[in-house]
């Protein structure tokens, strides 16, 4: 462990703060200027800006040997999304889950999640499966597309619409699109240092390179999540939480598995991966009930998601360790 190790860790805190916020700023901008709305633009483009880390994580994993590691960096991260993601922000601010398209989305994002576990309860999943998956999410980003176009804007209110900044509505579209390059490329990069400054100092303090996988890596891949979420948080635009958390999701199971399964075929025998999968469409489906009964989750849900993925955190290294 270095001061470098240090320099890493807070230097990618500032990098991501920055930048997540740059993400929501010019995402919402844009879905301002282009008619769409918040929820759609969340979902797909701020979804997958944040969904970088994981995509690289596992693209990367499959292409050295190891493709198994996509399977519990996808699970890990989709947990993270729901229980931490939406937990966090819960704190600072209630996450409305009443607009018709939250309810949609998220049906949508449980389809995804039980396709995935069914195709995984076979026990491989294949270049096949991967290549449906890939069509899934391209149908549903049309369907997206479809109903954003002509429901934008009938769940959010005027004080919300104008909650972004009051100077973003008169910026340039190149400005907006700014931002939203600079939140594009600034949450991997600030993901990375955190995670290498981070790691160093976690194995420099006695933790085993597995405990580190687990909760280090696991967490710092979805750090870019977490930080546009706050960033939404701190400007009122729970439409853009909820966006971000199904969105990301969905790229995950539909998007990062599609692309690694071409790369080389998953094997998902191992029991502790099964398990995983099952508490993860546990946790999905309890998202799905909030959703559909249009419940916010305020502090007491947030404080609930947050005990729960703590107690995540400890059965994945209990099994770990086991």
């Amino acid at each position: 462990m270095t001061a470098v190790s240090f320099v890493y860790l807070i230097g990618g805190a500032i990098i991501l703060m920055f930048a997540g916020d740059a993400l929501v700023r010019g995402a919402m901008g844009i879905s301002l200027r282009s008619g769409l709305s918040a929820t759609f633009v969340s979902l797909t483009v701020v979804a997958l800006g944040t969904s970088l880390p994981e995509l690289l994580v596992s693209v990367q994993a499959a292409l050295s040997g190891s493709p198994d590691m996509a399977l519990g960096n996808v699970i890990g991260s989709n947990v993270a999304n729901i229980l931490l993601i939406l937990g966090v922000p819960a704190l600072i601010l209630a996450v409305h889950t009443h607009a018709t398209e939250h309810r949609r989305n998220v049906m949508m994002m449980l389809a995804a999640t039980l396709a995935f576990a069914a195709v995984a309860w076979t026990g491989s999943i294949n270049r096949l499966a991967g290549v449906g998956f890939l069509v899934a999410l391209v149908a549903i980003i049309a369907l997206s597309l479809h109903f954003s176009k002509s429901t934008a804007g009938s769940d959010e209110t005027p004080s919300t619409a104008d909650s972004i900044d009051p100077h973003t509505a008169h910026e340039s579209t190149l400005k907006l699109l700014g931002f939203l390059l600079v939140g594009i490329i600034g949450l991997p990069i600030g993901a990375q240092g955190l995670i290498e400054g981070a790691r160093d100092i976690a194995l420099a303090v006695g933790l085993s390179e597995s405990a580190v996988g687990l909760t280090v890596i696991a967490l710092g891949t979805s750090l870019p999540e977490l930080a546009a979420s706050v960033a939404a948080a701190m400007r009122g635009r729970t439409d853009v939480i909820m966006g971000n958390v199904i969105g990301s999701n969905l790229m995950n199971i539909l998007a990062i598995i599609g692309i690694t399964s071409l790369i080389s075929p998953l094997s998902t025998q191992s029991a502790l991966v099964r398990i995983d999968i099952v508490m993860l469409v546990g946790i999905s489906a309890i998202l799905a009930l909030i959703v559909l009964a249009k419940w916010s989750i305020g502090k007491g849900l947030g404080l609930a998601f947050l005990g729960g993925y703590a107690v995540f955190t400890w059965l994945a290294l209990s099994h770990s360790a086991g």
